[in-house]
């Protein structure tokens, strides 16, 4: 039997695509760097037209990067407080009954999400998280949203895996930051040195530390990744046993979690994909 719709995950870098039943479930899945910036100017429909090669000629809604003003049809955002109904609303059709784009959300803030918004709400509609909740979406761009009564009424970002990758990569700490992050003894150190609330001087720190030969130099990109990740939790300033739901791959969301308990918090995983499964078909099935 053909899929009832493909359902696109489609970022600025990757895009995943999933096949999905009238039941909700998953027939097929495909994982891709065809993100946006991957795709030439008017080369979407085509990109489209070729997942329904290969999955079945079918309806496909897309969420993400892809309805930004550098995707393919831009999706206004819709404000706050946001649910899946309003979103389901809110649809943006690049292709008149064939092809949808889902909105982003925006907080007066001002903030602004796009992508993040299908797990969030969608964590929730899967019972993954409670209707009221704090959820942390880590990632490049570390997504922090509060729920109430189902709905996102409002969420913060941080640029926290931006930062830590241009830390990485293009400055005076890139020569030591060749070492793994993982939640060792190293990563804790950062989580200490966020405690101090001074993460640009503590920064410089590393370098001066690993080239007096006081810091191993294996270490610094685990304490930096802690300072920073640390210093993201600690902006929260999280009540004590505070719960707050993760939706990240495993090995970020350890990290994370170790940051919310080092805050004092209570961290619970949440199945990202699970989440953005629940929260495209609950889309589909209002917008139908």
């Amino acid at each position: 039997m053909p899929p009832a719709f493909l359902a696109v995950d489609w970022g600025t870098t990757n895009r995943r695509c999933y096949a999905i039943d009238a039941d909700g479930g998953v027939i097929a899945t495909d994982r891709d760097a065809r993100g946006i910036l991957s795709v030439p100017a008017g080369g979407f429909p085509a990109e489209v037209a070729a997942m329904r090669d290969r999955f079945g000629d079918v309806p496909v809604l897309c969420a993400g990067m892809v309805g930004s003003t550098r995707g393919w049809v831009e999706a206004p955002y819709v404000a706050c407080p946001a649910t899946l109904a309003d979103l389901a609303a809110s649809l943006i059709w690049a292709e008149p009954g064939r092809t949808a784009i889902v909105p982003g959300v925006k907080d007066d803030a001002p903030d602004v999400m796009r992508g993040e918004e299908v797990q969030l709400l969608g964590a929730v509609a899967a019972g993954l998280a409670p209707s009221d909740a704090l959820l942390c979406q880590p990632g490049t761009h570390s997504k922090w949203a509060m729920i109430a009564n189902g709905a996102i009424t409002g969420f913060r970002t941080a640029m926290t895996g931006e930062l830590f990758a241009l830390l990485r990569d293009r400055s005076l700490l890139t020569d030591f930051m060749t070492g793994p992050v993982d939640d060792g003894p190293a990563f804790h150190d950062g989580l200490a040195l966020a405690d101090r609330g001074t993460p640009l001087t503590s920064l410089f720190g590393e370098r001066a530390g690993a080239v007096l030969g006081r810091n191993a130099a294996a270490d610094v990109a685990a304490r930096v990744s802690g300072l920073l990740i640390g210093s993201d939790v600690r902006e929260r300033s999280l009540a004590p046993g505070a719960t707050v739901h993760i939706l990240a791959e495993p090995g970020l969301a350890a990290l994370y979690a170790a940051a919310v308990r080092h805050a004092g918090g209570t961290p619970v995983a949440v199945d990202s994909h699970a989440a953005f499964l629940a929260g495209i078909t609950a889309i589909w099935r209002l917008a139908a």
